[in-house]
């Protein structure tokens, strides 16, 4: 299980402090961490080093989802987020470990993710495939620029 990992890399038009706010915000995260035809639910989350966070996500069409939580392990405002995956179903065994790096480039925003420890039964590019997805889902919400009224 400790070589299953994915990594992905992403330029977002938009400033560095959106882009991490969209981490650490348990609204931002229900809209765009879950892949197309999936409802998240942000149970808590505690953005802190140390701090906790349990969340699900629900197939919209079946009903059937499953949930996870894990603990912040690093945070550098605007610069990295290192946080623990593990589901609560016994059949997906294993902590993953997720690390998020944000830097700041001349159109906006660059970012690196990595996920290492997908339990053996998840098949990698599934996982690829859902973050490829959560990831526009993410620049969708963060790349408008939508003045104040």
């Amino acid at each position: 299980m400790a070589n299953n990992q994915v990594k992905l890399h992403r330029v977002f038009a938009a400033p560095i402090e959106k882009v991490f706010k969209a981490f650490t915000d348990a609204d931002a995260m229900a809209t765009w961490l879950p892949p197309y035809g999936f409802l998240c639910k942000v149970h808590h989350m505690d953005f802190k080093i140390g701090g906790t966070y349990q969340m699900s996500f629900t197939n919209f069409s079946t009903g059937n989802g499953h949930s996870f939580g894990g603990e912040y392990l690093e945070i550098k405002t605007n610069e990295l987020i290192k946080y623990t995956d593990q589901f609560d179903d016994p059949n997906l065994p294993g902590k993953m470990l997720t690390s998020v790096a944000f830097k700041k480039v001349l159109c906006g925003t660059e970012l690196f993710v990595t996920q290492e420890g997908i339990p053996d039964v998840i098949p990698v590019e599934m996982c690829y495939l859902g973050w490829q997805e959560s990831l526009d889902k993410l620049k969708r919400l963060v790349e408008p620029n939508i003045p104040d009224a």
